[in-house]
């Protein structure tokens, strides 16, 4: 009969094994930590971030003009087609009640969780202080929307949420 090992010989082993496993563990989270979202919404958040005083200084400036803005967005699936059409709607007024004409109103519609169907599109005036635009969604659920306001130097910049089903 050959030698016989001696008691204890695999505890070694449990060393070893138990270093594979955090070892597998990091591998592990450096993958997901370098292919899933990485956080930051932009991609230069080091110029944005040198910029802040302007914003806040914009942001004042918006606060100023007065302008009363409301934005709603309505639509849905229609029966027996592909199409999510959503009717967005815009009505401004300026600090005294009366309606807002002139504007240049653009709005950036943005899928939050998915790259890829993002859709730029100006809303058209339909009376005075009322803006709208139909668009086309390629999916149901929700969405940002961000408008930009413009007439002559004066800006208002607004940012909403909407659900389309």
């Amino acid at each position: 009969m050959g030698k016989q090992r001696p008691n204890g010989w695999w505890y070694p082993w449990i060393f070893v094994g138990g270093f594979m496993v955090v070892l597998g563990v990091n591998v592990a989270l450096l993958f997901f930590a370098t292919t899933t979202f990485n956080g930051l919404e932009t991609r230069h958040a080091f110029e944005e971030g040198n910029t802040y005083n302007a914003k806040i200084a914009a942001e004042e400036k918006q606060k100023a003009l007065g302008w009363q803005i409301a934005f709603a967005a309505n639509g849905g699936a229609v029966a027996g087609s592909a199409d999510l059409p959503a009717r967005l709607t815009l009505s401004a007024q300026d600090a005294q009640g009366a309606p807002l004409e002139g504007l240049e109103v653009y709005a950036q519609i943005r899928r939050p969780t998915q790259d890829g169907h993002d859709q730029s599109v100006v809303l058209d005036p339909v009376t005075p202080g009322k803006y709208a635009r139909t668009v086309n969604l390629p999916m149901p659920g929700q969405w940002e929307v961000r408008l930009k306001l413009r007439r002559g130097e004066d800006s208002y910049l607004m940012r909403q949420r909407i659900n389309i089903q």
